[in-house]
């Protein structure tokens, strides 16, 4: 009888018995991936058994947050969407690293800002044209007056065509 690869005690191998040795992989796979997933969050090995730490050079500081929130670096234009929004004051006051849910706030904030200064420009626009049409219905410039002025132009023109040739 032999012993399966560190697996407990009651997966001992005989000749006959298939079952036993499929429950024994089976364990002998879940202590494997768990020990891969050791090494991935903790930097460690797992060398004859034993779990020690890897010899390699010390990794450069990530630019995530304790609680696991990426950091982004942010460009200029985005530090001014930053500033727009009234996140920060100054560019000075802005950090080398922010979160994306903090660039995506801003953004939604400018958005927002950016939608009303369009309602207004909308409605500022809708009651120019009101009072241009007032002064021009004052003057009698109507869409058909301004018609028929064009086709008695047209007409005229048609006539000394006709006649020159």
């Amino acid at each position: 009888m032999t012993r399966f690869l560190g697996c407990s005690e009651s997966c001992l191998l005989s000749g006959n018995t298939g079952r036993k040795l499929g429950s024994c992989f089976r364990l002998w796979e879940r202590d494997v991936f768990s020990s891969l997933r050791l090494t991935r969050r903790s930097d460690l090995k797992r060398i004859n058994g034993f779990c020690t730490k890897s010899q390699e050079s010390p990794k450069v500081p990530s630019r995530i947050y304790a609680h696991g929130v990426p950091l982004h670096k942010p460009t200029k234009w985005e530090k001014k969407i930053l500033i727009w929004s009234g996140r920060f004051k100054k560019e000075d006051e802005i950090p080398e690293t922010i979160s994306f849910e903090m660039l995506d706030a801003a953004k939604n904030k400018v958005r927002v800002k950016v939608s009303y200064v369009m309602i207004a420009l909308t409605v500022a626009g809708c009651v120019l044209m009101i009072i241009e049409g007032k002064k021009a219905a004052q003057r009698h410039e109507t869409l058909t007056s301004l018609n028929l002025a064009k086709k008695a132009r047209l007409r005229e023109e048609a006539a000394v065509n006709a006649k020159t040739e």
